[in-house]
């Protein structure tokens, strides 16, 4: 049971290390207009998904799985004035990033097992890491998605690998 606590941590860890990886691409191609850009009131722009997800991965792992005092603001993280510059908020994302990779690689089975009160949510820590890397995952896709609508280009995510080789299969 321990090697598959252990397997399950290795594994979130390499989704979040995917989403990091694409959104340093996306980094290289947000300008500052771009950045905080926001089509409309009911949509976020790049630099209010980053601060969302940082305070989600905080609430969740750091909070929830690591039991630090949960200090999210969420309504904060949807505010344009907090930071000045994108590249505070990249440098808070990314350090924010490999808190959380710290905080998975660290916890015990019993973290993992062991329900709490998160957000509102009864869940485990196995669901509280579930939960962050698939909104990472989640918000990193809406990123990823503002960068290509209106800068018409391809993030190249994928450049030189060929998605289209075939899963191996056993014979019967």
């Amino acid at each position: 049971m321990e090697q598959l606590g252990q397997d399950f941590k290795e594994n979130c860890i390499y989704r979040i290390e995917e989403s990091i990886r694409m959104l340093r691409i996306c980094k290289e191609f947000t300008t500052s207009d771009l950045f905080w850009l926001r089509p409309n009131d009911a949509a976020n722009s790049i630099g209010n998904l980053l601060l969302h997800l940082c305070g989600n991965m905080k609430q969740y792992v750091l909070s929830g799985l690591g039991e630090k005092p949960d200090i999210r603001k969420r309504d904060d993280e949807f505010r344009q004035d907090l930071f000045s510059k994108p590249d505070e908020v990249w440098e808070y994302f990314f350090i924010t990033c490999n808190q959380v990779i710290q905080e998975i690689e660290n916890a015990t089975p019993i973290q993992l097992s062991s329900k709490k009160n998160v957000q509102g949510f009864h869940l485990s820590g196995l669901g509280m890491v579930l939960h962050a890397v698939e909104h990472l995952s989640y918000h990193t896709g809406q990123i990823a998605w503002i960068i290509k609508a209106n800068l018409n280009c391809d993030l190249g995510f994928y450049a030189g690998i060929d998605l289209n080789i075939k899963n191996e299969s056993k014979a019967c």
